[in-house]
């Protein structure tokens, strides 16, 4: 990871109707190891995080302009320091007009990788924390949260300059931001082209469907590495590319899975899906709640440990587990005493 540029914008709106205050800072080239370690932890929050959106830059510049700047930047027709010239002054626009409170840190990095070019636009928020003076006197102070990330976008350069597909940015928009998420979206100019929802479903139903036309003893083990992989490419804060899952879960035939899935599902051109990880657990765990009642377990112990009766609707688990176990025999003691 090698960071090219980047440059931070502190931002305070706390009266709606007065100007919005901001402070910029320098805009550092390659700025070195604590600047590297930070980023490094807001995108592994970035990549984390659920429920991301994934869309495309909005057509209409005139209403958000990053993209036409971000293009000039690129094209060596303005400096980073002009580009984010630019976008701070449109974010300060933007705050003016706030109806609500906001406070934060705008920070822009340009970041090279291995195999392509990428920028991040982040919100960073402060956390209150506790210190001692010179003189011993208890003080609080204002730092960076290292454990929230609740805005950010990340556009794909490569991608977009090549015009590879149309899901080129990837959005993180947390419940509970207010104003404040909605202007960072209009900053960013990003508007949605992906149904998250309806693909996760395609995921799911391509990859059920698959199971079962394999052989009984090996759907288990099609289900278990789907999500496995679905889950390393959330971590990578990736999407799930259909060849590149196919080839995972049969080596020996690689294009097996895609072939069944592109006559089985309605999958996108670009072959790409973006399913909610949290959902594709469903493939290997079961789990329900209601009525004072939790239950939760392996998709594999159906019919092994955990058995269902379908006509008393009624469910069997055997081999408990050793936890579970103490506390029912502790809690039918007490209640026999």
């Amino acid at each position: 990871m090698a960071i090219k540029q980047l440059r931070t914008l502190f931002a305070s709106q706390y009266q709606p109707g007065q100007p919005a205050r901001v402070r910029p800072g320098a805009a550092l080239a390659e700025p070195g190891g604590d600047y590297e370690a930070l980023h490094k932890q807001m995108k592994r929050l970035f990549n984390s995080k659920p429920g991301k959106k994934y869309g495309r830059f909005a057509e209409d510049i005139g209403e958000s302009p990053f993209s036409s700047w971000l293009k000039d930047y690129l094209e060596d027709k303005q400096s980073f320091a002009s580009l984010t010239d630019r976008l701070f002054g449109q974010w300060q626009e933007l705050l003016n007009a706030a109806q609500e409170e906001f406070e934060g840190h705008l920070m822009v990095v340009h970041e090279a990788l291995a195999d392509a070019d990428v920028v991040y636009l982040f919100i960073l928020e402060n956390d209150s924390a506790m210190r001692f003076d010179g003189d011993q006197a208890l003080d609080a102070t204002d730092v960076l949260s290292l454990s929230r990330l609740n805005l950010a976008v990340r556009i794909e350069l490569d991608d977009w300059q090549a015009n590879n597909g149309e899901n080129y940015l990837t959005l993180v928009h947390a419940r509970g931001t207010g104003e404040g998420g909605d202007l960072f979206i209009k900053l960013c100019g990003f508007t949605n082209q992906v149904d998250v929802e309806k693909e996760t479903l395609t995921f799911l139903d391509a990859v059920e469907a698959f199971a079962k036309s394999s052989e009984p003893e090996k759907a288990g083990e099609v289900r278990t590495r789907a999500y496995e992989f679905c889950k390393e490419q959330h971590a990578l804060g990736e999407p799930v590319a259909i060849e590149a899952l196919s080839g995972y879960l049969d080596e020996n035939q690689p294009e097996r899975f895609k072939d069944f899935a592109s006559q089985n599902a309605e999958l996108p051109e670009s072959g790409v899906l973006h399913p909610d990880h949290r959902k594709v657990k469903k493939l290997v765990r079961i789990a329900g709640s209601g009525g004072g009642m939790s239950v939760s377990f392996s998709s594999d112990l159906v019919n092994q440990a955990v058995y269902y009766d379908r006509d008393k609707d009624a469910l069997t688990i055997t081999r408990l587990p050793k936890a579970l176990r103490e506390q029912l025999q502790r809690y039918l003691e007490a209640r026999e005493e």
